[in-house]
């Protein structure tokens, strides 16, 4: 089961170098040195923080001429705060989903997946694209680990754009990923629609 993700999110986090770095990339993307700058540390200890919170996907890099500069994935901040409020605040039999939402799902399904299963286009909106994602991922099995490989051959038969839909399913936390090897997260981990409503 993929909980021991949530815990070990909260677990980086538990550090408060990397809580200093997360606030400072929240403002704005920066590189080592000027985080190790601001906060008075070395490069090698910064760079060996910001590897941590690249492993939980809260940090990614993208490289400007000869600088890499890092950035704070906030979607998945607000994911984990989401799930946390959702373990406190939820009984277990009360997650079923509404009649509306139920309808809302089907209604974006017709809209977006022709007749034979496959995606017409990939939606724009953040709530239409993640009821598509969660359809998708609902014909994976939990508990099983996939090949690259194999994950990709699984999306092709929704959609020629496999590599978007893989890094989307990363993203929104619909699957986890670790030396090539993909696995579906529990339900209770996956991006809710209400963070884009």
């Amino acid at each position: 089961m993929q909980l021991s993700k949530q815990i070990a999110f909260h677990k980086t986090m538990g550090d408060p170098t990397r809580i200093k770095i997360v606030y400072l990339l929240a403002e704005e993307s920066l590189h080592v040195g000027a985080i190790a700058g601001k906060l008075g540390l070395t490069a090698p200890t910064i760079s060996h923080h910001l590897t941590k919170l690249k492993e939980c996907n809260l940090v990614y890099s993208r490289k400007e001429k000869n600088t890499v500069y890092y950035y704070l994935n906030k979607i998945v901040l607000s994911h984990h705060g989401d799930v946390l409020h959702r373990f406190a605040q939820e009984e277990k039999g009360d997650r079923t989903m509404s009649e509306k939402l139920v309808k809302e799902k089907q209604k974006v399904k017709n809209n977006f997946l022709e007749k034979n299963g496959r995606i017409k286009s990939i939606p724009a909106q953040q709530k239409k694209k993640l009821f598509i994602l969660e359809h998708l991922v609902e014909g994976l099995k939990v508990g099983e680990k996939y090949k690259e490989k194999e994950l990709n051959e699984y999306i092709l038969q929704f959609h020629e754009d496999f590599a978007t839909l893989r890094r989307e399913f990363i993203i929104h936390q619909f699957m986890y990923r670790e030396n090539g090897i993909y696995e579906v997260n529990p339900k209770e981990m996956w991006a809710s629609t209400k963070l884009s409503e």
